[in-house]
């Protein structure tokens, strides 16, 4: 058995279950290797139930002093019963579980874990695990891993898969010297991959997680610094005309505000590069709300001047939607035609687009993944604009520059990465970053409080929502699960209707819908037929709605602090004073330092800064904090070491490891 073999050859693996394994993506050996636990499960040593604390996720060994309850709710069967110790009791809640009623019985001693809340003065556990003290013993010395599944898949089917394929682990070979490896303590690839899997304890896994890292982040430098090499050598086929900087400048005239000094400085970058002997490869790199996207407009109206076709991808629907509508207007003085493409159009208006862009009719396309697609045609593509590159990856961002003959390629981003980090990873390409705001924005105004704030902060979105303005709640779960410690879209939703009452229409929207059903959501609350929307942290990117002033985060310890200022980044988008309220479940000293920093500034490129130093070895435990690039475990700011590291054996060695990466 080797890699490239099908998961069939895996023993225990028949039709059925490579049918079952092939909706996650896994059809070969070498898919199971690599796919990775979401997170794992350690069980902790039992503590007095008096002992407990709100959003603490324990172990307790209880009497059973209740019968069992179970009832039938609105959407779910609820099974339950009290515990206690000789300091307290607690009560037990599981959801459509009721074959648990004939399982336990009054006078049982059992072990529980869990996550605590408190409901009025009682300790609640929701969904609990449940063990005998002998079974909770053996649980003690291991960690479990929590794989990302789909109806039908269990856990176990994973875990003994790879289990099975563990010999093909052991044989992966090392790519890296001996002394690299020794320099740097860094952990074998097939050891890292077996600790990923199976992990022996906390810090070998912790080092598992650097070695895996380091291979994701070397591989995406060497790839990039062949990009640059190519890059580099290509000539400039698409300079621009002195027609169009004379446009340029009556445009920028034209506009209802004065440009930022960085936007100006942004676009004096471009025009010197598409007016340069080589071929763009721009970063601009700019804080939520900086006005990145008028500086790209203006790029696309030089581009489009000088006779050739320009494409913008973005990674919504909902927002090529809005920049569509945007740019139309603003180039419509110029006669330059513009067309939407996305994958939700129908196949004639697809047609008409491709048509339109193969003959040169169309100057400008605004669009999704769908621009990249092999049925779009170009016939003389001179700029590519990808907006937020980090949604992308390398080889998406090099399908779309191939649409054309060498066209020029703009990035821009609002991840605010740590200058020394941005260099490093647009290796490739010149940066330009815009610091400074527009001047009618108003500073967000900040606050991290813990969970008993909620009701002021329910009447605060009701006062908000009274005056014409919307709200998003963002919950880090989509509903209740393992780690229901969280509060999830779906039942808060609920309670926040409850809480709010029927006046307020509230909706939730989170990544397992379909494509249609979230731009549909997002559709009425940019609308205004939606005041409050319940969502996961999938609107990080990709919606723009000046009306909302509130941005509530639940559980905001359990995020980076970078993704929670994208997510801020969605409010004070208009001329009105816009909040954000933070809440702290666990209320650690860890958390509130971290959080705090948030609360005292707005500037992303500061809070990256302190996220880097801040993070330390970084929560595996926790929500993947950044999406950036094509990483699977890799995250710019709990590796940045490994970052480094991967940045300095490129150097050292070249190319020489292209190909040799196993990923």
């Amino acid at each position: 058995m080797n890699l490239v073999d099908n998961i069939q050859s895996v023993k225990g693996i028949g039709e059925k279950n490579a049918q079952l394994l092939g909706k996650l993506g896994i059809n070969t050996v070498k898919d199971i290797i690599f796919y990775y636990p979401r997170a794992y499960k350690k069980y902790s040593d039992p503590v007095s139930v008096s002992d407990t604390t709100e959003g603490e996720r324990v172990a307790v060994f209880c009497k059973v002093v209740s019968y069992v309850e179970s009832h039938k709710g609105r959407r779910y069967t609820i099974t339950s019963l009290s515990a206690a110790d000789s300091t307290g009791s607690i009560r037990m809640v599981w959801f459509n579980m009721p074959f648990l009623k004939s399982k336990f019985h009054k006078g049982e001693l059992y072990i529980f874990f869990g996550t605590v809340k408190i409901t009025g003065n009682m300790r609640v556990m929701e969904m609990p695990e449940y063990f005998t003290q002998f079974a909770y013993q053996k649980m003690l010395s291991t960690m479990q891993p929590i794989y990302p599944l789909k109806s039908g898949i269990t856990n176990n089917l994973i875990t003994r898969t790879v289990e099975n394929v563990r010999p093909v682990i052991e044989s992966i070979p090392e790519y890296l010297p001996d002394d690299v490896m020794a320099e740097n303590s860094l952990m074998s690839r097939s050891q890292a991959l077996l600790e990923m899997h199976f992990p022996e304890s906390e810090e070998k896994l912790k080092d598992a997680l650097r070695r895996i890292a380091f291979d994701e982040f070397l591989d995406f430098l060497v790839k990039i610094r062949m990009l640059k090499e190519k890059t580099v050598v290509e000539p400039n086929h698409h300079p621009i005309s002195e027609e169009a900087i004379v446009k340029k400048d009556g445009f920028i005239a034209g506009l209802p505000f004065e440009l930022t000094a960085g936007q100006k400085t942004a676009v004096d970058d471009i025009v010197g590069d598409l007016s340069s002997d080589h071929n763009m490869s721009r970063l601009i790199q700019g804080d939520v709300g900086s006005g990145k996207t008028v500086v790209a407009v203006i790029a696309l109206l030089l581009n489009a001047i000088s006779g050739y076709q320009g494409a913008l991808m973005v990674p919504t629907e909902v927002l090529a939607v809005q920049h569509f509508d945007d740019i139309s207007k603003m180039l419509k003085p110029y006669k330059i035609s513009v067309r939407l493409l996305t994958g939700a159009m129908s196949s004639k208006e697809k047609r008409e687009v491709y048509q339109e862009l193969k003959s040169g009719k169309c100057q400008v396309v605004i669009g999704t993944h769908a621009i990249i697609q092999d049925s779009t045609e170009f016939q003389n593509l001179g700029l590519v604009i990808t907006d937020e590159q980090h949604r992308f990856g390398v080889k998406q961002r090099d399908k779309l520059s191939e649409k054309g003959d060498s066209p020029h390629v703009l990035i821009m981003s609002a991840t605010p990465i740590p200058r020394t980090l941005a260099i490093i990873l647009y290796a490739d390409m010149d940066i330009s970053v815009i610091k400074d705001m527009p001047a009618d924005r108003k500073s967000i105004k900040n606050c991290v409080v813990g969970t008993e704030f909620r009701p002021s902060a329910y009447s605060f979105i009701k006062k908000e929502v009274s005056a014409g303005h919307q709200v998003y709640v963002i919950c880090p779960m989509v509903e209740e699960s393992e780690r229901s410690e969280s509060e999830n879209v779906i039942d808060y939703t609920d309670k926040l209707s409850s809480e709010l009452g029927g006046n307020i229409r509230v909706t939730y929207l989170h990544g397992k819908m379909k494509e249609a059903e979230k731009n549909e959501i997002l559709h009425k609350f940019i609308d205004k037929e939606i005041d409050v929307l319940v969502s996961t942290t999938v609107i990080e990117v990709g919606i723009n709605n000046p009306n909302a002033t509130v941005m509530m985060i639940e559980n905001a310890e359990r995020f980076g602090l970078a993704q929670l200022h994208q997510l801020r980044g969605r409010v004070g988008r208009g001329s009105a004073q816009s909040y954000c309220i933070f809440i702290n479940v666990k209320k650690t000293q860890d958390s509130m330092e971290r959080l705090k920093v948030l609360e005292d500034s707005n500037d992303g490129f500061f809070i990256a800064s302190e996220d880097l130093r801040l993070r330390g070895p970084g929560d595996f435990f926790g929500i993947k904090q950044s999406g950036d690039m094509d990483f699977h475990v890799a995250d710019i700011y709990t590796h940045s070491d490994m970052l480094r590291l991967a940045h300095d054996i490129s150097l050292r060695f070249g190319t020489e490891f292209d190909g040799k990466i196993v990923l």
